[in-house]
């Protein structure tokens, strides 16, 4: 069973997803309705809306919004293949307003070449923010693609103090 909740924030409505396991998806509003969206990517899960249930997550997003958030500790169960999880980690231990580039990210990974991988583990992030996928940026310097978008990424970059 997957239990969601969708909350406002500054960048706009996030749905957040959570298993038994902990937080599995969150996601930016689009030009889908979380539910489809849901119905249609978890066709073989009980999906509730359960706003109780992820009380905590929403509490800590907001916290992270309002500015007394650094760092969310929250047990996530993301789903991904080992590389993609490896870059993961990586990029969860970036600091809060901080940056990283996705060269510096591959060489951590112990594949100094997998700069386009780990900028397709980025895009296939299934907690953003969570995982803060938006502090990768360009080896030269730009602030390089987001999954929520470039004006969602500068807004999240300059809410830390990095740009």
């Amino acid at each position: 069973m997957l239990n969601y909740s969708i909350i406002s924030s500054p960048i706009g409505k996030l749905c957040v997803v959570k298993s038994n396991k902990g937080v599995r998806r969150i996601l930016f509003a689009n030009n889908y309705t979380f539910e489809t969206y849901l119905q249609n990517n978890f066709p073989h899960e009980k999906i509730v809306k359960n706003n109780f249930e992820l009380k905590k997550v929403s509490n800590q997003i907001h916290e992270y919004f309002d500015l007394s958030r650094k760092e969310f500790s929250l047990d996530i169960d993301i789903q991904l293949s080992s590389f993609y999880i490896t870059a993961l980690t990586k990029v969860i231990e970036i600091p809060y307003g901080e940056t990283s580039s996705y060269k510096s990210i591959a060489i951590k990974t112990g594949n100094p070449n997998a700069s386009r991988a780990v900028g397709n583990a980025n895009a296939n992030n299934p907690l953003p923010i969570i995982i803060p996928c938006h502090r990768v940026i360009a080896n030269d310097g730009s602030i390089g693609g987001y999954g929520g978008g470039l004006q969602t990424k500068r807004f999240l970059l300059e809410l830390e103090g990095s740009l």
